[in-house]
């Protein structure tokens, strides 16, 4: 058995396909990881939730920002942005279908016997590991829950900025939801900053990729993440970062989790976004 991470998608499924067909994925025996982000920007979303619905046990997604968006519109909550590409998944025939299968993925997975979590962001600083596990469960809970559309209609929007465990309900999930699927850059004092996108070093004074917080209590664990895509491939014992930018013309990557060098795989893309 094989246990393989792959990154970002955003409706790029024909680059999954051959590194699925280069590393002789089998679905019989191998595990395939993605670390969210399915669906949007690029022009196969309904193809790629199609194949990874398929793939059943054999695959696990966390949901990504886009993800999540896509539950909202799907329910009328929200118009199409400029650059969206899901019309087809919206008008497709199994949207119903889809929409169930979507909203009862995890935010985080762990996989205890290779001490390896997926998030699709980040893990917020001052987390420890049965914290983020216990406020993810949260999310899911509701999220899966039949007044889901709550959770829903409130998710958006950049406040509150830094964790408390005394918040409001709906600003308690809304800070969950945002540390694992839109974070970046935290300062000193933990308050995520939604503004700054691009690589580390870009960055203003005072902020600091979540990753280098002081205060990250989960630093025995391997981390793989996606959704940073300036920040480019990270593949080491700590870290996994693997948002490597197919949708912008780049790479979709691949990495074999269960190798001690963690071999990689990467397929160009062509830019789609």
């Amino acid at each position: 058995m094989a246990i393989y991470a792959v990154g970002d998608l955003q409706g790029c499924v024909v680059p999954l396909e051959e590194l699925l067909d280069k590393v002789q994925f089998d679905s019989e025996k191998d595990r395939l990881w993605l670390t969210g982000d399915l669906v949007n920007r690029g022009p196969h979303s309904l193809e790629s939730l199609h194949l990874v619905k398929k793939l059943g046990k054999s695959a696990v997604t966390v949901l990504g920002n886009h993800d999540l968006h896509l539950l909202a519109q799907a329910e009328g909550l929200k118009g199409l942005k400029p650059g969206d590409t899901i019309k087809k998944v919206l008008k497709s025939p199994d949207r119903d279908e889809l929409m169930h299968w979507l909203r009862n993925r995890p935010l985080v997975h762990f996989d205890d016997s290779m001490k390896t979590m997926m998030v699709h962001a980040g893990v917020c600083p001052g987390w420890k590991r049965w914290q983020l596990e216990r406020y993810a469960g949260e999310v899911e809970k509701r999220l899966r829950g039949k007044r889901y559309t709550r959770l829903l209609q409130h998710m958006y929007g950049r406040h509150p900025a830094k964790w408390s465990e005394d918040m409001p309900k709906w600003q308690r999930t809304r800070f969950i939801i945002n540390a694992c699927t839109r974070m970046r850059y935290c300062d000193a004092k933990g308050r995520v900053n939604f503004t700054q996108k691009g690589p580390p070093g870009s960055q203003r004074k005072g902020l600091s990729p979540w990753f280098e917080h002081p205060d990250l209590k989960c630093k025995s664990w391997r981390i793989v993440f996606g959704h940073w895509s300036s920040l480019g491939l990270i593949n080491t014992s700590r870290l996994v970062a693997l948002d490597t930018g197919c949708v912008w013309g780049s790479k979709l990557s691949m990495v074999r989790l269960d190798s001690p060098d963690q071999a990689l795989w990467q397929i160009g893309c062509p830019k789609v976004a």
